[in-house]
């Protein structure tokens, strides 16, 4: 690992997701949308780093991640979940293909938001939203991440789908070929994509048969 960092805020932000804010190491840089590797400055867990996205503006003098815990791997996730304020973590040097290539529409699936809360905030503030739409998919209304945040950022461009237990307000279908068909119609914008590995081949399987070229698809390579 190329930094060490150490941890001076948690807090949750839905049942099972934390916002972390870290300290950043001198002259550390990363473009909104790559990710970093984490790892627990403790026996046992040094080895065990695990791919994360720093999801605050790139200026900030502190690093902020949000990340969701898996309680069954018993892994790094859990692990996370229980450190306090002064905790110690090793972090890689920025990494990722996800990056901002003009005004599109973003598909996120559970944590896949992640990477695009960096990209859609920085755009924010730089006023270069445009007419960017997210479409974002959750099991449960209680599972979005950031859901006031988004929903004001973009207004009715955000579309919010849960799939398990829906409420009004949400919609509940998945997003298979016939819901981005009936969605979207411009083919030929950037589509950025995250989430489940199934989810992603599903999306950009669709996105293709549609007509999407795709050069134009964004994903983590």
């Amino acid at each position: 690992m190329d930094h060490e960092i150490e941890l001076l805020h948690t807090r949750f932000i839905t049942h099972d997701v934390r916002q972390y804010v870290t300290t950043r190491p001198e002259g550390f840089s990363f473009v909104p949308g790559q990710g970093v590797e984490l790892a627990l400055d403790r026996e046992g867990w040094r080895e065990e780093g695990r791919p994360f996205t720093p999801t605050g503006l790139r200026d900030e003098p502190v690093l902020e991640f949000t990340i969701k815990s898996y309680p069954a791997h018993d892994g790094v996730t859990e692990q996370l979940h229980g450190l306090e304020p002064g905790a110690r973590l090793l972090m890689s040097e920025p990494f990722g293909t996800i990056r901002w290539r003009g005004p599109g529409v973003f598909l996120a699936g559970g944590a896949g938001v992640t990477p695009f809360l960096a990209i859609l905030r920085d755009r924010e503030r730089a006023g270069e939203l445009g007419d960017t739409e997210l479409y974002f998919s959750n099991s449960t209304p209680a599972d979005v991440i950031c859901e006031k945040e988004l929903r004001h950022m973009l207004g009715k461009r955000c579309h919010l789908s849960c799939t398990s237990e829906s409420a009004p307000g949400y919609d509940d279908r998945r997003f298979d070929r016939a819901f981005l068909e009936a969605e979207i119609s411009d083919v030929s914008r950037p589509f950025y994509v995250c989430g489940p590995e199934g989810f992603m081949e599903s999306v950009t399987e669709a996105l293709k048969a549609m007509g999407a070229e795709p050069d134009g698809i964004v994903i983590e390579e």
